[in-house]
């Protein structure tokens, strides 16, 4: 299968919060997008690893994916070693996208950075021809990272996803285990940061629609520089 946008998390719910919108968008486009999770989120104090199958499965459908795999990765422990890279770099080969969304390479928690670092090293490896591994050598053309959860971090462009917000939400509360856990929720003298996260993200996403002068924006960061065509007909007023 050859996709024309794959984003890679550590976690089940990960790309919802930080590029759902983005993603909806791109399927209405007509691309081919897919979702590559590598734990299934085991070590969670909500859910268990059978629920958050269902939830994501649940999600997948809403955001209208192609396709979503999970590498079985141990949650928690996500390191960037060789046998981690390798096994991003299959996938890589195997649904040859054009354009990856990562993780940003910083941030709170250790999976999310290590994610990011760990899948861009498995793309790069997926593009030597000599590494003795199955599939064809290739490369993504493009790799963008989701600095959703870095507001400290200036993003190299944003993504209007007004229309597709409510759909994203929907997206998001399909993981119901997580942001709707009830009276039966177990109860931590640590506090979780899911208690108020979708409603964070979505406060963030307003915050980067302003920028733009729309309700609603998700932000991406690159390393190279863009390229620009058309001067005239660039978007978003400067004074």
């Amino acid at each position: 299968m050859k996709l024309d946008l794959l984003a890679i998390a550590a976690h089940p719910d990960d790309v919802e919060l930080t590029c759902g919108g983005t993603l909806i968008k791109m399927v209405e486009n007509g691309y081919k997008v897919g979702i590559l999770d590598l734990t299934e989120g085991e070590m969670g104090t909500r859910g268990t690893v059978e629920i958050r199958r269902r939830e994501a499965a649940a999600a997948s459908r809403i955001l209208g994916v192609t396709l979503r795999e999970n590498l079985g990765l141990p949650d928690a422990r996500l390191e960037v070693n060789e046998e981690y890279k390798l096994a991003v770099a299959r996938k890589i080969r195997a649904l040859r996208p054009r354009t990856v969304i990562l993780p940003y390479w910083e941030g709170r928690h250790p999976d999310h950075y290590n994610a990011g670092k760990l899948a861009y090293e498995g793309c790069f490896l997926a593009g030597l021809a000599r590494l003795p591994l199955e599939g064809e050598a290739f490369r993504p053309f493009k790799v963008l990272y989701s600095t959703v959860y870095n507001v400290s971090v200036r993003p190299t462009f944003v993504v209007d996803i007004t229309r597709q917000f409510e759909r994203r939400r929907r997206a998001i509360l399909a993981y119901a285990s997580q942001f709707k856990p009830g009276r039966r929720a177990p109860r931590s003298k640590i506090p979780l940061p899911l208690d108020r996260l979708e409603q964070e993200v979505h406060l963030i996403a307003g915050y980067y629609g302003q920028m733009i002068g729309v309700e609603y924006a998700e932000p991406f960061l690159v390393r190279e520089v863009m390229q620009v065509e058309d001067v005239v007909k660039l978007p978003v007023r400067s004074m």
